[in-house]
């Protein structure tokens, strides 16, 4: 059940008068390098299968509170904080 040779004659008479003889070895070369590409995903994905996946390791945990004390950022004076209001958090009185 494929394309017989009475098919694929009639076909390429259709691509013919459609397209003319000046432009079918055009055609031709993109038609092999655009199911040549298709091979190679194809062939690249079954690799890909073969292949045991990777898992990333974790990325490490940042701890708020160090066993030095309290972040840098709690220990600022009111002097040394930012100027600029959208610094501050809600609630946080605006000097």
């Amino acid at each position: 059940m494929g394309i017989g040779f009475t098919e694929l004659i009639v076909i390429l008479v259709i691509v013919l008068i459609l397209f003319g003889p000046g432009k079918l070895p055009e055609i031709g070369k993109a038609l092999g390098r655009g199911i040549r590409e298709f091979k190679k995903a194809q062939r690249d994905l079954m690799d890909d299968d073969d292949e045991p996946h990777q898992t990333l390791p974790k990325p490490p945990v940042r701890n708020e509170i160090t066993a030095s004390g309290p972040s840098a950022e709690s220990t600022k004076t009111p002097e040394s904080k930012s100027e600029n209001p959208s610094d501050h958090h809600p609630g946080e009185r605006i000097s």
